[in-house]
Parts: structure tokens; sequence; C-alpha cells
């Protein structure tokens, strides 16, 4: 039974290294670690006394993967050994968890394992679909095209996700800022008016009475209110985790009048971009469409990938099972047709993949259009409606005491 070992050690050249690592005995790892040339200074079995104490979970970046991806490519297209390339890159890693990581694939490639199969054994970094291309590459003998794919795609992945979360952040911040803005007014800047009205006497008007109410309402029951919102976000959450309930929201998002489109087009792009690049570099389709689908991020998507895979088993075209999906626009479904008729069917899914990227773009820019003259309308009748409600009764006092 191998035992793990927190070790320190140093180049010839007086780098400073550590890490962690799996052998059977202390002995077998100051060999694995002296065929590395490391001199080691400290070793010993890792316990709950000498673990790292991390605030959050250590991850690594898909633009640190990304770039990982891109030198490795660069490397072993100039003749590199794989060995000699996980080391390099492990040596100019800045994230210590990724360094470590790196240099365990490099160990295992030592001792024989192949680079994909070294790199499946840490999923949370190097994914089904990233595990699944490198051992195309490796059977094909073209590992450097592979690797030049995956840093395109990682990169085009990470720009499609950064778009779809600066469409749904934009939203989200404008409506925070109306919710504290009136928030903040019920809470404090009314009842200063109430103090002032109730020493005026006399009745006031329904506007002004709703708004008090309000106020009132607020101060006495924040705590319930608070408590039922948090309440109602613990409740999404856990309803989300359960597949029937992540089916149902991810279809509601895609039904959602402005958002739904961005998250349509973002998905259609991720499944074209992803099911392109495994299919061009040598994984099979059932495969394929597989990995694709856990990675859809979306339950509609993943399910209606699925039912494509099925039917793909049972001897049909991948365009056939998409039409009866209500996901994939037409377009999408008879550029498959065409990509499959002619026998350019990567070429063909990397195009749709393109263009829906740059529709994405599109979408997102349109919904910008549409929220912020929508939301600035929405702050206005709030607070405005607030300030007119609070003057009201200073225009009847004034007419009163003009009259008079």
């Amino acid at each position: 039974m191998s035992t793990t070992f927190v070790w320190k050690g140093r180049t010839p050249a007086g780098e400073i290294l550590s890490g962690e690592l799996a052998a059977e005995n202390k002995q077998e790892l100051i060999n694995q670690l002296r065929r590395r040339r490391i001199l080691i200074t400290s070793v010993a079995p890792k316990t709950a006394a000498n673990k790292e104490i991390r605030l959050r979970k250590p991850r690594v970046t898909t633009k640190e993967l990304s770039v990982f991806t891109r030198q490795f490519a660069t490397m072993i297209n100039a003749g590199l050994p794989l060995v000699q390339c996980l080391n390099i890159l492990a040596q100019q890693a800045d994230n210590p968890f990724f360094k470590r990581k790196i240099t365990e694939v490099m160990t295992d490639v030592e001792t024989g394992m192949t680079l994909a199969e070294a790199m499946a054994k840490h999923p949370n970094i190097f994914s089904r679909l990233y595990a699944n291309m490198v051992e195309a590459g490796e059977s094909g003998g073209v590992l450097d095209n592979i690797f030049a794919r995956l840093a395109v795609y990682l990169e085009k992945a990470e720009a499609l996700k950064r778009k779809v979360k600066g469409a749904m952040t934009y939203p989200a911040i404008v409506c925070f800022v109306a919710v504290g803005a009136t928030t903040f007014m019920l809470l404090f800047i009314i009842p200063t008016f109430a103090k002032m009205f109730s020493d005026f006497g006399g009745e006031l008007p329904t506007p002004t009475k709703i708004v008090l109410g309000l106020s009132h309402f607020m101060r006495s029951w924040w705590w319930l209110m608070a408590g039922a919102v948090v309440g109602a976000v613990l409740g999404v959450k856990s309803y989300y985790k359960k597949p029937q309930g992540r089916r149902t929201l991810d279809r509601l998002m895609l039904r959602s009048p402005v958002l739904g489109n961005v998250i349509r087009k973002a998905s259609v792009a991720r499944f074209t971009r992803t099911l392109g690049t495994l299919i061009s570099s040598g994984v099979p389709i059932l495969e394929g469409l597989e990995i694709t689908a856990r990675t859809a991020g979306n339950a509609v998507v993943e399910e209606a990938i699925l039912k494509t895979r099925g039917s793909i088993s049972e001897g049909n075209t991948i365009s056939e099972p998409l039409k009866s999906c209500d996901v994939f626009p037409p377009m999408v479904t008879q550029m498959v047709a065409v990509g499959e008729e002619t026998g350019a069917l990567d070429e063909m899914l990397s195009k749709i993949a393109d263009f829906y990227e740059a529709e994405v773009d599109a979408a997102v820019e349109a919904m910008t259009a549409v929220i912020e003259p929508a939301m600035i309308i929405i702050m206005g009748v709030l607070v405005g409606g607030m300030l007119v409600a609070m003057y009201l009764p200073m225009f009847k006092l004034v007419s009163v005491i003009s009259g008079s």
C-alpha cells in the first residue's frame, strides 16, 4: 500500500522545490526524486498535522490550463521528450497546486504510464475530453497537433464563458442596485418623513400611506424578509441539485425572454465546438457525443445530445435526432446534415461554432440594449414614486396655507 509523502528539495541549479508524492516507502520516493536530479532536504509522511490549511479548494483555472497546453504543443513540436516537457512546465507553473499535479503526471509517465493515463488520474484538472484527445493524439502520433487544437478549444471556451458571465452579471448588478436603493430609502429616508407627517396631523394621501406602510413593515419585519430571501436561495440551490429540478430550471432559463436567447446560442456554440474538436482529433463519434453531453452545462441540452447518441447507435444520422429536439435551430441541423453528406462534419461543426460565438456577442449587446433602459425606467418609477408620495402631503399643506 502506497503512502503519500511531503518532500522538499533543490535542483542542481539551486532552485528550491517541494511537493507531495505517493510511494511504497521513503526509499522509493528518494529514488524517484533522484532520477529527476532533485536533492532531498526533507521528507515525511503526510499527516493531518502537516497538511496545508486552505480557505478554499485549490484549483486550476481554464487560462492556466490553456497556457500549459499551448506551451506543451510548442515544446512537443520542437522535438523535446515528454518527460522533459513536463519538467519544464512544472518549473514554470506559478500555481503550487498545478505544479504539484504536473510533477505527479511526470512521475507516472517516467514509470511507464501513457500521458493520457497519467492525466486521467487528475479529472479535476484534465477533463475526460482532455484525456481522450491526448489518447487519440498518442495513438495517431500527432500529439503536437492535438495539443494545439486543445489550446484553441480552451481559449475559445474561456472566451465564451466570459461572454455569458458578462451577460448575466450586468442585469444582476443593476437589479441589486435597484433593490438596494429602494430598501435604503424605505428603512432610513422614509421614517424621517413619517415623523414629520405625524406632527402635521390630518389625512395623508393614499400613495403616502402605502409607502409609509411598506417602510413600517420593513423596519418591523426585516429579519423575516432576510430569512425568506436566504431560504429561497437555499431552496432553489437544493432543488437544482436534483435531476428533475435541474431540468426544470434549465428549461426555464432557455425559455426566458432575453437571457434565454444568449444561453441557447452559447449552448449551441459549446456543443458544436466541443464535438468538432473531438471528431477532428480522432475520437469516435459515440464517445465524442457522450463527452459533449457531459460538458453541455445545461440539462436540457445534455438530454438532447444523449438522445442523439442513442439514435446514432441504432444507425441513424446525427442531424435527424437533432431536428426532433426543441433546442437546436434549423440552420444547425441543416449544416450538420451537409457535413455528414460531404464527409466534413468536423469542419462544418467548427464553422457553426464560429458563427454562434459571434451570435453570442450580438445577443449580449442586444440584451444590454434592452435591459439598460428597462432598468433605468424601473428604478425611476420606484425611487421617483416614493419621492412623489412623500412630497404629496407637503403640496397639500402648502395649498391649505395659501388658501387660508
